[in-house]
Formats: C-alpha cells, sequence, structure tokens
C-alpha cells in the first residue's frame, strides 16, 4: 500500500502486538515477525519489551528506537528479551513528534510494579488529561497522548484490585480513539474504544494468548483466530489461560463508528476486520465505482497497493480486462517517511514506473483509494501519458476528502486538500485526467458489511465532537 494516498501517502497512528505464552517461553522473536506484519501501520519507529512471570515481575527489559522492525531489532538484542510476557509497537505519529523518546512500548515503574503499555489511536481531549496531570505534580517523558493514559491507569490502579478494574475506571475519562494493549506485573490487557474505531484481535498459539491489531499478524505466526475485542470491551488473559472480558464501556453496535479507512487503505489485503475481509470491502468499492461511473476503455489497473484489488472488483463488474501498469522499487521507502512535498514527489519516481508494453496506445481506467492533496496523482497520469496511454480514466475507491480525522488518520487541514472548494471536473483537470469519478458516500456502509462506520472525513459527521484545540501535534508546542 505504498501508494494508496498517492498524493499524501497518509499516516496512521501505529500497530500493537501483546503476547503471553502461559508455559514460560520468551515471546520477544515472536513479537517481533508480528510486528514486521504489522509494519505497514507505522514505520517510523519500533519497540517491544518483556517480562518473566516467573521471575522477578518488576524486571522489565525494552528495546526500541526510530526506525522499522529489521532496523530496530537483531538477533543481539532480541536474545537479550528474555520473558514470556511482552508487548510490542510500530508507530506513525500522528500526536507527537518522531523522536525516540516517544517510541513505544511505554513502561513505568510504579508503587504497584510495573505497566507497559501500547497504543494504537487519538485521543480528543489529551491536551485537557495532561494539563491535569501536569497540575498534580506529573512529570512526563514523552509528547504523545499514550502516556496520559498509562499515567491514568497507574493512578487508578493504586485504588482497584485488579488492573483491569484500573484499566475500566482510566479509560472512562479519555474520548476519541484507543486499541490498548497492557502489560501489569502478570496480566495481558486489551481495551478497544466505544466507538471501536481501530481494529483489536485475539488469538492463541498453543499455550499463549496474542492481542493484536490485525488478523494478518496472527496468520504470520500461524496463531488461531479467537475473536475480535468488542468495541468497548477491556479483556484480560491471566496465568490460568481465561480470557476475562468487561464490557462496562460499550456503546449500544448503532452508536459504534468503525473507521471506514481501515477498509479502504490502512489495515493490509489479508486481514478481517470486525468479519469483514478486507479484500472482499475492496473489490466491492471497485464493482460499485465500474456502476456509477461506467466508461468505455481497454484496460484496468490499480495503484499498487491499496488500489490493486478495487481494480479487481471493476474489473469484474465491468468486463474490461484487468492488468498490472506498474513496477515498483520495493527497496525504497514509503513516501510519507518525506518530510517535504518535494521528497515525496522524488520517491514517487523513484518508487513506481509505468510498464508502457502494456499501456501504449491504450485507454486506461486507474483505480485508486484516494486523492488528498492531488500532486502526485497528476504525477501519475503524467507518467501514464508518458508511457503512450491514449486516454486516462480515474476512478477513486473513496469519496472526496473534505474535513480532517481527529481519531488517528493524519488528513491535512481543509485548506490543503484538493476537493475543497473544487468541483469533480477542476479536480480531473488538476490531475490531467480524461475523466474522474469517485466512490458514492452511500456505498462506504456496504464495504463494512452494512456495520456501523465513521466516515467524518468524507462527510463531516463526526461521531465525538471534533477538539477545540490541535491534537495533531507536540503538545508542549
Amino acid at each position: 500500500m505504498d501508494f494508496g494516498a498517492t498524493d499524501y501517502s497518509f499516516g496512521e497512528d501505529c500497530g500493537v502486538f501483546g503476547m503471553y505464552d502461559l508455559s514460560g517461553g520468551d515471546v520477544a522473536t515472536t513479537i517481533y515477525y508480528g510486528l514486521y506484519a504489522l509494519q505497514h501501520r507505522g514505520q517510523e519507529s519500533a519497540g517491544i519489551a518483556v517480562t518473566n512471570t516467573f521471575d522477578d515481575v518488576d524486571k522489565v527489559f525494552c528495546h526500541k528506537d526510530l526506525g522499522r522492525v529489521n532496523k530496530v531489532f537483531n538477533e543481539e538484542n532480541i536474545s537479550r528479551l528474555k520473558g514470556n510476557l511482552g508487548v510490542g509497537h510500530v508507530r506513525y505519529s500522528t500526536a507527537g513528534a518522531s523522536t525516540r523518546e516517544n517510541s513505544q512500548p511505554l513502561v513505568l515503574a510504579y508503587i504497584k510494579g510495573t505497566l507497559v503499555l501500547a497504543h494504537n489511536g487519538n485521543l480528543t481531549n489529551a491536551p485537557k488529561l495532561r494539563r491535569e496531570l501536569a497540575m498534580g505534580g506529573a512529570i512526563f517523558q514523552t509528547t504523545t497522548d499514550s502516556e496520559t493514559i498509562a499515567y491514568h491507569i497507574a493512578r487508578e490502579r493504586i485504588h482497584s484490585k485488579t488492573a483491569q478494574e484500573a484499566t475500566v475506571k482510566a479509560l472512562r475519562k479519555v474520548q476519541g480513539s484507543y486499541s490498548l494493549v497492557v502489560a501489569s506485573p502478570r496480566k495481558l490487557i486489551g481495551a478497544r474504544d466505544p466507538w471501536g474505531f481501530r481494529p483489536l484481535v485475539i488469538g492463541k498459539l498453543d499455550n499463549a494468548y496474542i492481542i493484536t491489531s490485525e488478523t494478518c499478524a496472527l496468520e504470520t505466526i500461524n496463531a488461531e483466530f479467537v475473536r475480535d475485542v468488542l468495541p468497548g470491551e477491556v479483556v484480560t488473559i491471566s496465568s490460568d489461560g481465561k480470557i476475562e472480558s468487561n464490557l462496562e464501556l460499550a456503546l449500544p453496535e448503532n452508536k459504534t463508528a468503525r473507521c471506514i479507512f481501515e477498509y479502504i487503505y490502512f489495515c493490509r489485503p489479508d486481514t478481517t476486520f470486525d468479519g469483514m475481509s478486507v479484500t472482499k470491502s475492496r473489490i466491492i468499492a471497485g464493482k460499485i465505482l465500474a456502476k456509477t461511473h461506467p466508461v468505455e476503455a481497454d484496460l484496468v489497473v490499480g495503484v499498487p497497493e491499496s488500489g490493486n484489488m478495487a481494480a479487481v472488483g471493476y474489473s469484474m463488474e465491468s468486463g474490461i480486462p484487468y492488468g498490472i501498469a506498474f513496477t515498483k522499487n520495493t527497496y525504497v521507502g514509503r513516501t510519507f517517511i518525506k518530510p517535504k512535498q518535494s521528497s515525496r514527489v522524488k520517491s514517487v519516481q523513484v518508487k513506481l514506473n509505468a510498464l508502457r508494453e502494456v499501456v501504449a496506445g491504450k485507454k486506461i481506467i486507474i483505480i485508486d483509494d484516494s486523492i488528498v492533496r492531488g500532486t502526485t496523482s497528476n504525477q501519475i497520469v503524467e507518467m501514464l501519458r508518458n508511457a503512450g496511454a491514449k486516454e486516462i480514466h480515474m476512478r477513486v475507491s473513496a469519496p472526496p476528502f473534505y474535513h480532517p480525522c481527529y481519531f488517528g488518520i493524519d488528513i491535512p487541514d481543509e485548506n490543503q486538500l484538493i476537493a475543497n472548494g473544487r468541483t469533480v471536473e477542476e479536480i480531473c483537470k488538476i490531475i490531467g485526467a480524461d475523466s474522474l469519478g469517485y466512490l458514492p458516500l452511500e456505498a462506504l456502509k456496504e464495504m463494512s458489511g452494512g456495520l456501523p462506520i465513521c466516515d467524518a472525513c468524507f462527510s463531516g459527521n463526526y461521531p465525538i465532537a471534533p477538539p477545540n484545540e490541535d491534537i495533531r501535534g507536540e503538545f508542549d508546542k
């Protein structure tokens, strides 16, 4: 999915992976492979923290740093992570700068022992919570919203019978999106916000339990899928192997709001999100595009990777052959890692090339998952024209972006969005295509299999009131 959002290349804030081997086996290596499967969710930093529940449970071994999983970890530092209970994390920053200090998991030592936490999501009331903690004497080591959750769990644990009870109490205070994995001395805890914005699943491998962001991470390590963590659920896995559930935070099902962009772009195609196959979801989007925006053409192609399955769907519905029009240099980093737009454009040119033999002299339908600023969409259309394409018809498997996201997607402000104040015809002219068609807003729910969704970045209908202050940068600015 390196080119899914071709003119912006979205950042999403993280993947989490927790594992508890009840037999006492070391879990760090397995967590490493799980994080590798979640690398698409964050490439700025990676980390693993483990403890041994059969020994000194207050001793946590942790290694984390900036970079991808295979850069941060090697055989030597993995071998030093001895423990049967562990938490791993890959990060893309939407709140807090990309620094080593902001890498996760977070490890806290407090009066009840140790607490390890990894977070996927964005809290809309994080600045308020942070100020309250600071006024109470808290000293922060990071500029992330995740640290406020860890502090609140630690505070509540002092007056609670269990770590699960403390987690529930702490999460009552937060607003926004979160999928959490928490390790207390002898428990693995998973929590998902009441709206269910981000995915979180439970798996089992021999005598070990896993809580992680996507089912693809379970398949990578040959673990069995047990079930999804429900929206608003806090689950606890203890040394007896039982899964204890707490649903005090849950909302009625019709008030849940899964992020539709998980289906459109973020999840790996081999993931199932709340019972809906992501591959199936993207094929459905392509079929709907073929019905709502038909055009005569010779070939349907996708922008790798997240445009590919929608292109397959368009081909299936329209009867127009599906083809591969681009070759990728897989050894180049994702474009969103580049800090400047000029650098992103250069990265696109380096990473993606049109196959002249495939497109020359043909009318091409190109499927992409979104257009944000439009700059790189223009580059790709130009690339196809230079390769000899006769006509280029852009189809987008999402509606136009009109609004920013406050729940974990790094979408720019309205004035940077190409759809802001422009018609589809005007956007088409800017990107240089012969025609342009977007997925209708009303089609989104079909992509989730009928489950309630959040489509606020397209519709402006936020399930939670947007924050009245910036939550997407460092809190100490």
